[in-house]
């Protein structure tokens, strides 16, 4: 079966809040090997202008990740999970991440196209922080390959 094309423009109910812990940023940080003083240390991060330590671009993967649950979960959306690989992944920022954040996503199916048998979805994740306020935009490019 393939993806459902009435699925792109289709825009999920947001995710629950999640409360962005410094202990989760300097687990994160170690993961991914960001050694900045920032990632890790409150005072530095504080010296440098923010309220506390700050996560490497790639944690609000972590965030958008509740969105692509949604996604995936959606009983009308054709998308075989066993068959689904990462195809790419960007974010535009409008400012870092912090601990003491908290942030919400909200997921939009922005395209759907067929290439070389294989289906493409597109879904971009808006998260915003608790003011309402756009912090990241997490790009993804899920693909469903095909049976053959």
């Amino acid at each position: 079966m393939p993806v459902n094309p009435e699925l792109q423009g289709r825009v999920f109910p947001p995710t629950s809040p999640y409360l962005v812990g410094r202990e989760k940023v300097r687990e994160f940080s170690r993961a991914v090997f960001a050694q900045s003083p920032l990632n890790h240390d409150p005072e530095a991060a504080r010296e440098a202008g923010y309220a506390d330590v700050v996560a490497p671009p790639t944690f609000a993967v972590v965030i958008q990740e509740a969105g692509l649950a949604l996604l995936l979960a959606a009983p009308d959306t054709g998308i075989d999970f066993s068959r689904i690989v990462h195809g790419e992944q960007k974010f535009t920022y409008t400012r870092p991440i912090v601990a003491g954040d908290e942030l919400t996503a909200i997921l939009t199916v922005t395209s759907i196209r067929s290439l070389g048998g294989n289906d493409m979805i597109t879904a971009e994740t808006s998260i915003s922080d608790s003011a309402g306020a756009h912090v990241v935009t997490a790009t993804s490019v899920l693909v469903m390959r095909g049976t053959e």
